[in-house]
């Protein structure tokens, strides 16, 4: 194993010669083994600090994941109902028509408020208290479970204050002692960064983007703009890249991590788990990955919380994967017929970069297929 190991180093280094990559890392966990650790690339194009094992990246969707990981280990422990209603739990939500709406409904996106709420900004985001009477108040487009689409921002509200409720712990605490503890990794994922942290973190860049790393900062976002009622006033690298941002709790986007925490998260999912440690036993992980079906019949890449195989992805499209992706390209999944676990991170955001070349070349070399 350690020939694949070196073998996927050269592979990054070269990706980030061909500026494919900027700054990346990927883990890998096969058979409960931790197979590849490799990183390459810098993390600040601005000075040129090196990537390392210790360098903490966003992952912005990737962290649905890890919320949909909590909501099982509480459903696990017999605290929470996938069929509860969500105004049971959190009564004012249940206002302006989503007297209905599950948890069930939130994991699958099926809730109907896919939107950010009129009137919040970037800058609201950091303001958990604001977003979730905002979200409480919204009005569903549709009829909670008839239709499914991407929830990119309320998912992690609504899930997160289910958990806070219920737990009586912010997202944070919870996910730090059910995920972070129990698998050594608290000082390497995060829902909102201590100070402490901040110097480990990749800069981000988006080639293409009216902004890039150097020069959005170190000077500040504007005011003016964080204020902005439309969430993509600035790109959102640029809001990753400040301060504000990486210290909120926004649950469905603001994640920092590294590739091996959340590899070994996945890891931890898999029959047999890590290091003796299984998070979820393989039944709750066969009932939190069962494809939703809508009223249609037909079946999509999306279960209670985690984004399943699919033929564009780049997970593969094997029934066995379940994981979730992030805007820009990182992603991180399991695949339990195969007993892999991958993390992949890095800070240059595109959705035609290598993430799935990487993919594909880690399969070539454990002889899994590609599909």
């Amino acid at each position: 194993m350690k020939n694949i190991e070196h073998h996927m180093q050269r592979f990054l280094e070269r990706l980030v010669d061909q500026g494919k990559e900027r700054g990346v890392q990927l883990s890998v966990y096969y058979r409960g083994e931790l197979i590849v650790d490799a990183c390459a690339g810098t993390a600040d194009s601005r000075d040129g600090k090196p990537v390392a094992a210790t360098t903490l990246f966003p992952v912005f969707s990737v962290t649905k994941g890890l919320v949909a990981t909590v909501v099982h280990l509480l459903a696990e422990e017999g605290r929470l109902n996938y069929d509860r209603r969500i105004c049971e739990i959190w009564p004012e939500f249940g206002a302006n028509g989503k007297e209905r709406v599950t948890i069930r409904h939130a994991l699958t996106h099926t809730m109907g408020i896919p939107g950010m709420p009129d009137g919040t900004s970037l800058m609201d985001a950091a303001d958990w208290s604001r977003m979730c009477s905002a979200v409480a108040r919204m009005t569903p487009d549709w009829v909670p479970g008839e239709r499914m689409e991407y929830h990119a921002r309320t998912f992690g509200w609504v899930l997160g204050e289910v958990i806070r409720r219920i737990a009586g712990r912010p997202f944070p605490q919870v996910m730090r002692e059910k995920i972070c503890l129990p698998l050594g990794i608290e000082e390497d994922m995060y829902a909102g960064i201590p100070d402490e942290a901040e110097p480990r973190i990749a800069i981000l860049e988006e080639p293409g983007r009216e902004e890039s790393a150097a020069d959005s900062l170190p000077a500040p976002v504007p005011e003016a703009r964080l204020l902005s009622p439309e969430p993509r006033s600035i790109p959102l690298f640029a809001w990753m890249n400040t301060p504000e941002a990486r210290r909120a709790c926004v649950p469905s986007t603001n994640g920092i991590m590294t590739a091996q925490a959340i590899a070994r998260h996945y890891a931890a999912l898999l029959p047999g788990g890590v290091d003796g440690i299984e998070l979820l036993p393989p039944s709750r992980v066969a009932t939190a990955t069962v494809p939703l079906q809508l009223q249609d019949g037909v079946p999509v890449n999306m279960s209670l919380g985690y984004r399943l195989g699919a033929s564009e992805s780049p997970m593969g499209s094997r029934p066995s994967v379940f994981g979730h992706g992030g805007y820009g390209g990182s992603i991180a999944f399991a695949d339990r017929d195969c007993q892999l676990a991958v993390g992949l991170v890095h800070n240059r955001l595109s959705d035609n970069g290598a993430t799935k070349e990487i993919i594909h070349e880690l399969k070539r070399k454990l002889d899994i297929p590609i599909d």
